[in-house]
């Protein structure tokens, strides 16, 4: 048996608020995944605003009291969620912690939040209060009670990492399942593509359909991930819309990017979401190889030009290819 078809070394991590899979292929297959799980480990030491050592936690502790010096990593993400802010502005801000506190508060007590909380909140949402300073490398925040928080492209970058080390400890094949975010090295041990289902929006243990990649990155956002139902029987997903406070209201109930950087997928996923299929594919215009797969709120599927014949519905799903 040749090393690249050795049985995969595989484990389940928990971290990063969900439970992770990695699987590699090859006599260094442990070796790689043992890395990885250091390596999420370390990224989530400092990035999640909830551990109190993170580099995140402590700029948003000094909230409107000045700045902290941060390493070059949580600098580079930073970096780049408020690229992606000015970029997208609307649909997606890196200073959007307080709106993501108060709808956790509510999913966790099943209460809607009151206007005027979910106004104060969103007075304290604006990425340009977001202060970077490349020289000190250092960030803070303007206003007393804001806060970063990187669940829109924390795992992307993770994923950059993982593609990273897999690639330097010379694996040519792996997956990785950061939960909603699957990333990928290589084809398959026998060369064949990674065939990554898309979870139905309605229909737990049951996909929509698959899209076939090769070294690309599957990311899904969808109102079915965390959500909770009011009184009234209406749904309240986790994905927010920083102009308006609320769940987005977009038309769309799932977005899938596929694209070769795992950070673009992990922040283009919410972007599209909060922005809707025709501001989403006019966005999707700037980003070469990047793909998208999109359910409507009446289930159904669209698929981009570049996911044609990449794309394999479920049984009894159609779906339409955008021109």
């Amino acid at each position: 048996m040749s090393p690249e078809n050795r049985p995969a070394a595989q484990v389940t991590q928990p971290a990063m608020g969900t439970v992770m899979t990695h699987r590699a292929f090859g006599p260094r297959g442990e070796d790689s995944i043992a890395a990885v799980c250091r390596e999420v480990a370390r990224i989530e030491g400092l990035l999640s605003r909830f551990l109190p050592g993170s580099e995140v936690n402590l700029v948003n502790r000094s909230a409107g009291r000045g700045s902290e010096r941060v390493g070059r990593e949580t600098f580079d993400v930073l970096s780049e969620a408020v690229a992606f802010s000015k970029s997208f502005p609307g649909c997606f801000d890196a200073t959007v912690g307080p709106l993501v506190t108060l709808w956790r508060i509510a999913r966790e007590s099943a209460a809607l939040p009151d206007e005027p909380g979910i106004q104060r909140a969103l007075s304290l949402v604006n990425f340009r209060d977001l202060i970077l300073h490349p020289a000190q490398r250092s960030a803070g925040l303007r206003k007393a009670g804001q806060s970063i928080d990187l669940g829109g492209i924390g795992k992307g970058f993770a994923g950059d990492r993982i593609v990273e080390i897999y690639r330097r400890l010379g694996i040519s094949s792996a997956c990785s399942n950061l939960g909603g975010n699957v990333v990928t090295v290589g084809a398959k041990p026998d060369g064949s593509p990674w065939h990554i289902g898309i979870q139905h929006p309605r229909h737990e243990d049951t996909v929509i359909g698959s899209v076939s990649v090769v070294g690309q990155t599957v990311v899904t956002s969808g109102d079915y991930q965390r959500y909770f139902t009011d009184g009234q029987g209406k749904r309240h997903h986790h994905i927010l819309d920083p102009r308006t406070g609320y769940p987005a209201q977009s038309g769309l109930v799932s977005v899938t990017v596929v694209s070769d950087r795992p950070i673009a997928a992990d922040a283009l996923s919410t972007i599209l979401f909060v922005a809707g299929m025709d501001r989403g594919l006019e966005f999707l215009k700037g980003f070469l190889r990047t793909g998208a797969v999109f359910v409507d709120a009446d289930l159904r599927v669209y698929i981009t030009q570049g996911l044609r014949g990449r794309f394999q519905a479920a049984e009894g799903i159609d779906a339409t290819v955008l021109h």
